[in-house]
């Protein structure tokens, strides 16, 4: 088994525990984006699930939740030693956090076409304005990251109409 292959094995295994906490904050009625915070060991450092509703914080999405939470259990702002996996590309505001908090690596499911900061809508983490280059994969479990959102979606409007 090639590394390369290894490492993308890995990255489906965060995906897909990224998108259990997801399932959890849909199930709560949050937009459902989970996030997951691994050490280059490869441990699991800290957790995130989006939480804007049950915390009335516009700022309790999933990469900030699991961000800060790193953050204090290692008792440093720099998560230069770290890879952020996430359900769906960050917005500007989750990518400029990204930036702030210096992480090594990151990974993601799905674009996102309307406030996609990663690559899709605009490129944040290589913008004159970063002061931090990180390293980006996205499309790992894309087409069950995508369904798990439209899924939740579809089901929010059904029960409007």
């Amino acid at each position: 088994m090639s590394l390369e292959y290894s490492e993308y094995l890995k990255d489906r295994e965060w995906i897909s525990h990224s998108l259990k906490l997801a399932q959890a904050a849909g199930e709560q009625g949050e937009i459902p984006v989970g996030a997951v915070v691994v050490n280059l060991s490869g441990n699991l450092i800290a957790e995130g699930e989006n939480r804007k509703e049950r915390d009335q914080d516009p700022t309790a999405h999933a990469e900030i939740v699991a961000i800060r939470k790193a953050a204090n259990i290692l008792g440093t702002w720099r998560l230069n030693e770290c890879t952020l996996y996430v359900t769906l590309e960050p917005c500007p505001m989750c990518a400029g956090a990204i930036v702030q908090a210096r992480i090594k690596r990151l990974v993601y499911g799905v674009d996102d076409p309307k406030t996609g900061a990663i690559r899709t809508v605009s490129n944040i983490p290589d913008s004159a304005a970063s002061n931090h280059r990180l390293l980006v994969l996205g499309g790992i479990m894309e087409s069950a990251c995508r369904e798990q959102i439209r899924a939740w979606f579809a089901n929010r409007r059904n029960r409007t109409i």
